[in-house]
């Protein structure tokens, strides 16, 4: 078997997440390498890029909500550096979010949502629907309330995968354009990995980073595999004319029949729509229901969105684990580390996640603000199902 050099890390996924950790890798000096096909691939292409620590808050994600916040604090000053490292705009906005209500339902959960953002510490204000609207003209008249939350901010995950690809070359990342088959295991220590083509690529270190396909690498022993699932997500992406500028001042979300929709306006005019969250394994296909209750439950938040040309229509899939959180860092196989489980949260977390792996690299142990998500807290798993 033909074998390539050896690495310090060698990085399995090119993805956001992978990305960042090859680039954080390569500036701590580690000699660094990536296996996949396609670098800047994957979910960052249909993710909407909104960097929502406080309008994300779920119940029950306490824990994760301090990553997440650290992650934001972290975006500024990540994201000018990436700018700068590679010349790319990366279309990161502070133009804050507003969440709003439309039935005295979805106003209730919103104000119970409010409560727990105060309770935490989050800083967010309460508006009157009229207020919203004084925010944003192109809301339904029937708005009934709404969050502002200028600390929420929005960044475009496609102009940030392509500035992370560009950020490892200019590091020095050996970037190896194939799939990884199989992990290499040798006296109970990952040594690296084979790729699809034959080719050993050796390492004192593998991280996987794989996302959703994170579970699927043969050759990982079973009480090691990350259970990570795919979760679908439809997203649609619409522009605004110049006639219609400006058509929304800041991201808007809202649940709507139980089902939760946002609107992300960038700069250039696109316009995000998104998106479903569905337990369909490895499917991708758009499809019309889906297309039709992202455009059904948008239109009774901003009625006008229908006089808008649809551009693109994309399906992707979120790496979910069992508790919606990441897992980062040595797993229970030596030499093996993982950085994927991102869930929602893999554009948000992508500072923090380059930050805590280059640490853990470096020193063998994680920060203090991952601890709760190291991969051990999950115990023996079983292996992902392989499609059918």
């Amino acid at each position: 078997m033909p074998s390539a050099r050896s690495s310090d890390v060698l990085v399995v996924g090119g993805g956001i997440i992978g990305l960042v950790t090859a680039w954080r890798a390569a500036q701590r000096g580690f000699t660094t390498a990536l296996v996949d096909p396609e670098p800047g691939g994957g979910a960052a292409q249909v993710a909407a890029g909104m960097l929502a620590a406080v309008t994300e808050l779920h119940f029950g994600e306490e824990t994760l909500l301090g990553l997440n916040l650290a992650s934001a604090r972290r975006y500024p000053d990540f994201a000018a550096e990436l700018t700068e490292t590679t010349g790319h705009d990366l279309g990161y906005r502070r133009n804050g979010t507003l969440a709003v209500a439309l039935d005295a339902d979805d106003r209730a959960h919103l104000r119970e949502l409010h409560a727990l953002q105060v309770r935490s510490g989050l800083e967010s204000q309460w508006l009157s629907g009229r207020e919203c609207r004084r925010l944003e003209p192109m809301l339904a008249p029937g708005v009934r309330g709404g969050l502002r939350v200028d600390g929420d901010h929005q960044i475009d995950p496609r102009r940030l995968a392509a500035a992370l690809v560009t950020a490892c070359e200019r590091a020095g990342v050996v970037v190896h354009r194939t799939w990884a088959e199989r992990l290499s295991v040798a006296r109970e220590r990952a040594t690296g990995v084979v790729t699809t083509e034959g080719t050993g690529l050796d390492a004192d270190r593998v991280v996987l980073a794989g996302g959703s396909l994170s579970g699927r690498l043969a050759g990982v022993p079973d009480d090691v595999v990350p259970p990570v699932r795919p979760v679908k997500g439809q997203v649609l992406r619409l522009t605004v004319p110049r006639r219609y500028a400006p058509f929304l001042n800041r991201t808007v979300r809202a649940v709507v029949r139980g089902s939760h929709v946002y609107l992300v306006p960038r700069e250039n005019g696109e316009l995000v729509v998104g998106a479903t969250s569905e337990e369909l394994g490895w499917d991708t296909t758009v499809t019309a229901g889906g297309v039709y209750e992202l455009l059904r439950d948008a239109h009774e938040l901003v009625p006008g969105i229908t006089e808008l040309p649809l551009t693109e229509t994309r399906a992707g899939l979120r790496p979910g684990s069992p508790d919606n959180a990441p897992l980062l860092g040595p797993s229970a196989l030596d030499g093996l580390l993982l950085a994927t489980g991102h869930h929602r949260n893999g554009v948000l977390l992508t500072p923090v996640t380059g930050d805590v792996m280059a640490h853990v690299l470096t020193t063998g142990e994680l920060p203090a603000e991952a601890r709760p998500f190291t991969p051990l807290r999950f115990g023996a798993t079983a292996r992902t199902e392989l499609p059918v």
